[in-house]
């Protein structure tokens, strides 16, 4: 797409845990608990109003979902602060100053007070019912490939409970996280293009682990990215946890909006005003008394119904793909899953399908006076929900003729996004009393000055020359969440710096694709599995194979894994055992062949004996044996 064409503008909100040595109000540890909970408590949440008796719609529309929340604690983790049963202490002087150590290198101006601030969230990841967060500094720019991108703000805030399912019709929450900092960066909408969001939020994260000050692994940095083109709407995305989706993120998020504006255009073409949708919605149960459709069975099942709605002028519009796999009726459905807490809906640009036949999609349109132009959807719940669903389907119905919705959406993991809640406003926010304002001094700022890290440009020269890397592994390195590990692993256990970067970065990135969860391996066990390697213990080529298992089970240490994947090195004597009963059985192969039967011996060889000795030493000896063959 064109996007300067489009009036594609683009904002980040980049949040990183900081590893400070507890959390923001209390000197409980910032970790995360496996074990089942020591106690649990129920919570019902409500919004406040604003100073100027105002409501924030965000906040509003959680709570008439009407949430029961579960709060799942331990008492290694939490505490009463965590609980909303004692006020919180004062800031985390440490995370304060993490924050002030970003501000410095990136040319923003610090504030001469801190002031805390409550922001309403009642969807249940705040005990209290709002979090809260305080303005550190102002402006700052960033150099993203010769490009400036200006800074907005950089905040401090405390970091969500996190959800852990559902239970007995209660949402449960684990408030372990809770607490534990978090500063957040908020770019000017500066950036033009999918790639550059991307780029910039590699530049911030580079900056975030030169303070050496962060928290590594999934769901310790979260990108939030705000999203606009020339008549659209400025779209909230949340959530977006991998660096590598932010440009997919902003891409399809171009994508839909042209889309609803192409909609726009269509209805237009076509006549349609918001009056034509009218929210008449008609029992149609009897046409699906002996539908196969397992939805609509255990509907009835359950004494519900299934109700009906026109769309006027919305056939092959409803079933028009945004994105992929995700359509008009895709947000139709999320709203009606907000709204009326069905499971979804049926539109007749999707039937036949779901065993719901052709005959009863005609008999639906009849009875609906449905004419060609026209789409039907259906739900099937009770009834009282399916009102309330197809409600919502009428409010985005006429939503989609006058224009893109302003909300809040929640990122995919394949990059598309789905609809969470209207976007909040002012009302959102108000002081925190019971936290005392924090001074920032002169002397706190010189200190910070004159102990700077090493940035991430110089560090990459450095990390060439002391570690002999080439500049696609130093430039990965420095790029990852190991770059501390690296160093440590380096110069203290002397392990193969090459060997080290490729898995720490490379292999590991392909674990992780495979869904094995490798960030919950610890430092030290990464570091005593390399030096398994280094003692012979073990080949470099079993490595993969160990920390994958290793990720498995957390609790199993390196040479446990090696022996329960039988990955021991072989004894000198079978090595060459086997190499010289190889070469005797491939004997003809050899004198055919000559030298190149070197290659294919190997392959033969090293299949069996891979992760068991290293390939080197097995080379050596296999030349020797061909040698003394001949």
């Amino acid at each position: 797409m064109d996007y300067k064409k489009l009036g594609l503008m683009v904002g980040l909100e980049i949040h990183q845990e900081l590893a400070t040595k507890h959390k923001l109000f209390c000197k409980c540890p910032p970790e995360l608990f496996k074990d089942d909970p020591e106690y649990t408590f129920i919570r019902k949440l409500r919004p406040s109003q604003s100073e100027l008796g105002e409501v924030d719609p965000a906040a509003l529309f959680e709570f008439l979902k009407g949430k029961t929340i579960m709060y799942e604690a331990n008492r290694s983790t939490s505490c009463l602060v965590e609980m909303d049963e004692e006020p919180p202490g004062p800031l985390n002087p440490e995370a304060i100053d993490i924050c002030l150590l970003f501000t410095v290198l990136t040319g923003g101006v610090p504030l001469d007070e801190i002031h805390v601030m409550r922001k309403i969230v009642v969807d249940g990841s705040n005990t209290t019912g709002f979090q809260r967060t305080s303005v550190i500094s102002l402006g700052g720019k960033l150099d993203v490939k010769g490009k400036t991108i200006k800074l907005q703000q950089v905040s401090l805030e405390e970091d969500a409970a996190r959800k852990t399912g559902e239970k007995d019709g209660m949402t449960v929450y684990r408030i372990d996280r809770l607490g534990i900092p978090l500063i957040e960066i908020a770019t000017a909408p500066d950036i033009r293009s999918p790639e550059e969001a991307e780029e910039t939020a590699l530049v911030i994260g580079k900056i975030l682990r030169a303070t050496g000050k962060v928290m590594r692994g999934l769901g310790s940095i979260r990108q939030d990215v705000n999203v606009s083109i020339r008549d659209g709407a400025l779209i909230e995305i949340k959530g977006v946890q991998q660096l590598d989706l932010v440009n997919k993120t902003v891409e399809y998020e171009v994508q839909r909006q042209v889309g609803l504006l192409g909609i726009i255009e269509k209805l237009k073409k076509r006549g349609i005003v918001t009056k034509d949708i009218v929210n008449k919605t008609l029992d149609v149960s009897h046409l699906f008394k002996d539908s196969e459709s397992r939805i609509i069975k255990n509907a009835f099942k359950n004494k519900g119904k299934v109700l009906a709605l026109k769309l006027e002028g919305f056939a092959g519009l409803v079933g028009y793909e945004l994105t992929p796999n995700r359509r008009l009726g895709t947000e139709m459905s999320d709203h009606a899953k907000f709204k009326g807490g069905v499971r979804g809906i049926f539109h007749t640009d999707e039937l036949p399908a779901y065993n719901i036949t052709q005959d009863e999609v005609d008999k639906l349109r009849d009875y609906m006076e449905a004419q060609a132009t026209d789409a039907v959807v259906i739900v099937a719940d009770n009834e009282e929900k399916c009102r309330k669903a197809l409600e919502a389907v009428v409010d985005r119905a006429r939503q989609a003729i006058t224009g893109i919705p302003e909300e809040t959406r929640s990122a995919n993991p394949d990059g598309t996004t789905h609809f969470t809640r209207p976007r909040p406003g002012a009302a959102r926010m108000y002081p925190e009393t019971d936290v005392v304002p924090t001074e920032i001094t002169t002397e706190r700022l010189e200190y910070i000055q004159n102990n700077l890290p090493e940035m991430p440009e110089e560090k990459l020269k450095r990390f060439k020359k002391e570690y002999r890397l080439n500049e696609k592994l130093a430039n990965q390195i420095i790029n990852s969440d190991y770059i501390e590990l690296f160093e440590t692993a380096a110069r203290e256990d002397n392990t193969d710096t090459t060997l080290l970067a490729v898995t720490l970065t490379e292999d590991f990135k392909s674990i992780e694709r495979d869904g094995i969860q490798i960030n919950k391996i610890r430092d030290k066990t990464i570091r005593d599995t390399f030096k398994l390697v280094i003692d012979g213990t073990t080949a470099k080529e079993s490595l993969l194979d160990i920390f994958t298992l290793l990720a498995e089970t957390p609790d199993m240490n390196p040479k446990e894994a090696i022996e329960a994947l039988g990955l021991g090195m072989i004894p000198e004597e079978d090595l060459k055992a086997l190499i010289n009963a190889t070469v005797n059985e491939k004997s003809d192969m050899i004198t055919s062949m000559g030298a190149r039967a070197f290659g294919p011996l190997m392959g033969l060889i090293m299949k069996e004996v891979r992760g068991k000795a290293e390939a080197n030493h097995v080379q050596k000896l296999l030349q020797e044996a061909i040698k003394n063959h001949g």
